[in-house]
């Protein structure tokens, strides 16, 4: 864990970038793809103390695996030391479409 409470913009951007790369590791069950690159990571925030905020959405209301994307947030958070705490949010707005994919998720699940 960092001893540093205050963080430069240069400083949160790095740890925001290292963030992304662990939420690389987060696959969707379903679609075998990570979170990221399926791109239902709608917006990541670092507070200064180590607090962050992950707002997430899903590919359909009510899938019944958002327990478990959370649960796989939260441990892929664990890789980075200087967050303390993270608040995964569910966020519906606006609505994901596979317009948000990356293009190796594209290529992998054969969307054009």
């Amino acid at each position: 864990m960092s001893e540093k409470s205050v963080w430069s913009e240069e400083e949160i951007g790095d740890i925001k970038n290292r963030i992304m790369e662990n939420l690389e590791q987060v696959i969707d069950p379903e679609l075998g793809i990570d979170i990221v690159n399926l791109g239902l990571v709608y917006e990541v925030n670092v507070f200064n103390g180590g607090y962050c905020e992950v707002k997430i959405t899903l590919t359909t209301m009510g899938c019944p695996l958002a327990d478990v994307i959370t649960e796989d947030i939260l441990n892929a958070m664990k890789f980075v030391p200087e967050i303390t705490e993270t608040d995964v949010k569910l966020v519906w707005y606006p609505a994901w479409d596979t317009s948000r994919m990356s293009r190796y998720a594209r290529i992998a699940l054969g969307i054009r």
